[in-house]
C-alpha cells in the first residue's frame, strides 16, 4: 500500500484506506477508528459490511471521500458459508432460528442445479433485516419494531457463483455449502442464501461472510486495524483515482481550465460515457471528467468553446468533479472544490 507513516507522525493527506474488518464491529465502528488514527473527522466508507462479516472495507479520509460514491457502486466478491435446513429472521447467524427443515435428502446435484438459476441477471428480495430505507425509515428499524416489511424485488447480476464445499453436518440433517460469488451492487449475499434453502425447500441461511474484494481491490491489499495502529497505510488520492477511472494526461492550459469549472476538448468516450481520471503535468489529480453533448455558450476552454460554436465537435469533457488545485501562478482558481 502506499504511503505509510506512524500514526503520531501522520501530516493526514487525502486517499484510500483498505482495512480488513473483523467480525463484530459495524462499518461505522471501523470508521471511527480510522478517524482517530488518521486525526481527521472526514472519514467514510464505500460499501456496508454487517457486523458478522469480515474482510475488505473501503475507507476514503479527507478528498478522497469524494471517491467513495463512485467505488460504492463496482463488483463486489466474497466467500461465504450457506446452511441448508434452517432459515433466520435476518437470514443469517445472527438472526433468530425460525423454522428447521430437515436437509439430509439434498444432493450436491440439486444444489448445483438451483445455483446455476441464481446466476446472471436475477430478479432478487433484499433481507428484510436491511438498510434499504422504507417511506424514510430503514428496513431493519422497522423489522426490530415489530412491524412487516415487504420489499420490492429488484435486478441485480449474480456474475460468478461457485461452490467450493459440500459439508453435512449433525447427522445429516444440515448441509453447509461454502461458496465464492461476485455480484453487482446491492446484491444481498444472505438473500442468496436465503433463496438457494428456499429452493430446495430446506431453506438456508449464512453463517460466514468474506468480502475478499472490491471492484479492483483485493483482501491482500487490506490492513487490520491492529497493522493500521502500527503503520498507517493509505493508498494516495493520485494513486487511487489511476487505479479507478482511465487516465487523462492534461496539459497547463487545461489543468487552470479545469480548475476554472470550465469544458475542455473531449476524452473520447462520448459514445460510451464514463468517468475519466485527468491529471495535470505534475501528476496531481485534477478532476474527474465525463463526456457529454457539446453546448453552445457553456463555460469552456477557447477550444471546446469554438468547436460547440462552430458545431464541428459534438462532446466535450465537463468536470463532474473538481479536487483542490493551483494555477501557474500559485493562486487556487476560484470555484476549484476543495
Amino acid at each position: 500500500m502506499g504511503k505509510k507513516q506512524k500514526p503520531e507522525e501522520l501530516e493526514v493527506g487525502s486517499g484510500l484506506v483498505l482495512v480488513d474488518k473483523p467480525a463484530g464491529l459495524t462499518s461505522h465502528d471501523v470508521v471511527g477508528r480510522i478517524r482517530k488514527l488518521a486525526g481527521t473527522r472526514k472519514v467514510g466508507h464505500a460499501g456496508t459490511l454487517d457486523p458478522m462479516a469480515t474482510g475488505v472495507l473501503v475507507v476514503g479520509i479527507n478528498r478522497a471521500t469524494r471517491l467513495l460514491t463512485h467505488i460504492v457502486g463496482v463488483d463486489k466478491t466474497y466467500t461465504a458459508t450457506v446452511r441448508l435446513g434452517q432459515s433466520t429472521s435476518t437470514d443469517d447467524a445472527e438472526g433468530e432460528v425460525l423454522q428447521t427443515r430437515f436437509a439430509n435428502a439434498v444432493s450436491s446435484e440439486a444444489i448445483a442445479a438451483e445455483i446455476a438459476k441464481l446466476t446472471g441477471a436475477i430478479q432478487q428480495v433484499p433481507a428484510t433485516v436491511s438498510a434499504i430505507k422504507v417511506d424514510g425509515q430503514r428496513a431493519h428499524a422497522r423489522a426490530r419494531a415489530g412491524e412487516e416489511v415487504a420489499l420490492k424485488a429488484r435486478s441485480v447480476t449474480v456474475h460468478h457463483f461457485e461452490i467450493f464445499d459440500v459439508r453435512r453436518i449433525d447427522g445429516g440433517k444440515l448441509v453447509d455449502v461454502d461458496i465464492e460469488v461476485r455480484v453487482s451492487s446491492g446484491t444481498y449475499v444472505r438473500a442468496l442464501a436465503r433463496d438457494l434453502g428456499e429452493a430446495l425447500e430446506v431453506g438456508g441461511h449464512l453463517t460466514a461472510l468474506r468480502r475478499t474484494a472490491v471492484g479492483s481491490y483485493s483482501i491482500h491489499q487490506t490492513l487490520t486495524l491492529d497493522q493500521l495502529g502500527e503503520d498507517f497505510g493509505y493508498i494516495g488520492l493520485a494513486e487511487a483515482a489511476e487505479h479507478l477511472f482511465p487516465k487523462r494526461q492534461l496539459t497547463a492550459e487545461e489543468t487552470e481550465n479545469l480548475g476554472y469549472g470550465r469544458r475542455i476538448t473531449a476524452s473520447g468516450t462520448g459514445e460510451d460515457p464514463q468517468l475519466t481520471a485527468a491529471f495535470a503535468p505534475d501528476g496531481e489529480l485534477v478532476a474527474l471528467l465525463v463526456d457529454v453533448p457539446a453546448k453552445k455558450g457553456a463555460s469552456a476552454s477557447p477550444d471546446a468553446a469554438h468547436g460547440a460554436d462552430s458545431e464541428s465537435i459534438d462532446y466535450q469533457a465537463k468536470p463532474e468533479l473538481v479536487f483542490a488545485i493551483t494555477t501557474p501562478t500559485g493562486s487556487a482558481p476560484s470555484g476549484a472544490a476543495g
